[in-house]
């Protein structure tokens, strides 16, 4: 697993705030351009997630990681100090921080760590939100708090919930996730950004953005009135000069 010192600097907290201003397949768009990973089958999630916050947006941050197991309750019993020591190591992570939760439940998923108290908690210690497989409850209390959550599911009780492991890799939603990665998440899923690209992330989305402005999507909001034989030869060239534009920065075609 990386260290801090073998990862790139963090971000800075306004380039951060900018990629906020997108949505994650905007940053994916940039993203598998950069990337020397698959990206049709590495970075984000395979599986469905459910946004209970859609209103909030986007939401950008680090991760810090934790698993449970609701239904067990020899967590609380094997040490009675895990919740304390769990949020001191949150405490120690530079933010902003989404806390990334595995439910060793799922898919019988049976109570939550997730509520008014946790997430007022969690927003203090400097985390925006979670990604849980497990589920969530008190979602207006939540939304309140400014904590946005992507989830399986609600629930309504917390059952034996107890930190378990924390600061280990964890596997949520067919994708694994380490400590320290950075995601961008919203109500179309998130996206795990390998170390090696997030210091080139922000102008990477930016560029590709501007080029769809710039050809494809211009040429079809462009194409009132226009004959369909001009309009579709419009749409080719504007194709053809978006893969260009994507080819003479980043040596790849782009989606068109």
């Amino acid at each position: 697993m990386p260290t801090p010192a073998t990862r790139p600097p963090l971000l800075s907290h306004a380039d951060l705030l900018k990629l906020k201003r997108w949505n994650t397949p905007t940053i994916y768009n940039g993203w598998e351009q950069l990337t020397r990973r698959n990206p049709a089958l590495e970075g984000f999630n395979v599986e469905e997630t459910r946004d209970f916050m859609p209103q909030m947006g986007p939401m950008v941050g680090y991760a810090v990681t934790v698993v449970i197991e609701p239904s067990n309750p020899a967590h609380r019993t094997a040490n009675p100090q895990a919740s304390s020591e769990y949020r001191r190591y949150v405490a120690s992570v530079p933010g902003p921080k989404i806390v990334v939760v595995q439910d060793l439940d799922k898919p019988r998923v049976l109570g939550s760590l997730w509520g008014e108290v946790n997430s007022n908690t969690h927003r203090a210690l400097g985390c925006v939100g979670t990604i849980t497989d497990g589920a969530v409850r008190d979602v207006d209390e939540m939304t309140n708090a400014g904590f946005k959550a992507l989830a399986r599911r609600l629930c309504v009780g917390h059952a034996f919930v107890c930190p378990v492991r924390w600061n280990v890799p964890v596997e949520v939603f067919g994708r694994t996730v380490l400590p320290g990665q950075l995601i961008h998440a919203d109500k179309h899923g998130f996206l795990v950004v390998p170390d090696e690209d997030t210091p080139q992330l922000l102008a990477a989305a930016r560029f590709m953005d501007e080029n769809e402005c710039n050809t494809v999507i211009a040429a079809a909001r462009g194409g009132a009135g226009v004959p369909t034989e001009e309009l579709l030869a419009r749409m080719d060239a504007a194709g053809a000069a978006f893969g260009e534009a994507a080819r003479q920065q980043f040596g790849k075609r782009g989606e068109w």
